[in-house]
């Protein structure tokens, strides 16, 4: 028979009576320091568990890293995976709802550093984690950060399938398809997908010529001329912006236009395109599928 001393006999109820709490030992644990986008230091006293996320990219990334079920709220253009689908939808960067947030309760708020949401959130004493992922690289440091916040370790994983199917898209082109020079445009203004962002860092490792040289920027306003002057032989596009092509001056006389050698992504194969986060391998499977059908071998 197996005696208990009364200092034992305490040590046991005082244990028996935490975890029938239902504490665990994340009570316990040390607090999560990180440094966010702002070089600001976000801590928390466990992983996030109520997440607000107010950048469809940042939302995809919860959810890349396995954390969907932590997402209380997403901001109005979140629409993947399926899984959000119900979640309160909360605004966007510049109508965003304060007193829905506030009312989710969230132990962190995820948004784009430039967002004017952050200075009102911590005036309400809600912690927020800013991001300003423009690069390939600054996904993969995205994630790690989010890896920390969220109690996650899948980052690594996720990271490596997004060079596997970037390398597999590379090896699908022909060097003919990678010589050709490519126009991407994002918007109708019209505005290109410059050298230095993440789609023409994209268009780099596919061996692929950007007609956007590196000084123009991430994502240059470009004059039409400049697109006429510069003959690409692919045009990449969207839905949206593809009938206005060959309307504008001079355009007609554009390789890509005379051999009909124009990429028009739908508004879902646009939400791939555009969003600096885990989908970005199927970004590059996407852009050399359209090369492929496009361009000759």
């Amino acid at each position: 028979m197996l005696i208990l001393n009364m200092k034992s006999t305490a040590s046991f109820f005082a244990v028996f009576f935490i975890l029938q709490a239902g504490w665990s030992s994340s009570t316990f644990a040390q607090p999560i320091s990180i440094l966010d986008d702002r070089n600001t230091t976000v801590v928390l006293r466990a992983p996030a568990q109520r997440v607000v996320s107010m950048l469809p990219s940042l939302t995809e990334s919860v959810c890349a890293l396995g954390k969907c079920s932590v997402l209380v709220g997403v901001d109005r253009f979140s629409n993947w995976p399926k899984a959000i689908d119900s979640l309160p939808r909360l605004g966007g960067i510049a109508d965003a709802n304060i007193e829905g947030i506030v009312r989710l309760k969230p132990d962190l708020v995820l948004a784009e550093k430039s967002s004017p949401l952050i200075g009102r959130l911590q005036s309400l004493g809600i912690s927020v984690m800013a991001f300003n992922v423009q690069s390939i690289a600054d996904v993969q440091r995205a994630l790690r950060q989010l890896d920390a916040v969220l109690g996650s370790t899948e980052s690594g994983a996720v990271w490596d399938r997004i060079q596997l199917d970037i390398a597999r898209a590379n090896r699908m082109l022909s060097p003919p398809q990678k010589a050709a020079r490519v126009y991407f445009e994002v918007n109708a203004a019209p505005f290109a997908a410059g050298k230095t962002s993440f789609i023409g860092e994209l268009l780099d490792r596919l061996d692929m010529q950007n007609i956007a040289t590196e000084k123009m920027g991430a994502f240059p306003k470009i004059n039409p001329e400049f697109v006429v002057q510069t003959r690409p032989d692919l045009i990449m596009t969207t839905e949206a912006t593809s009938k206005q092509l060959a309307q504008r001056p001079g355009w007609k006389s554009i390789p890509a236009i005379q051999g009909n050698r124009v990429c028009v992504f739908s508004s879902a194969q646009a939400d791939v395109l555009v969003r600096p986060g885990p989908r970005m391998g199927e970004a590059a499977g996407l852009i050399a599928d359209c090369a492929m059908k496009s361009l000759p071998k």
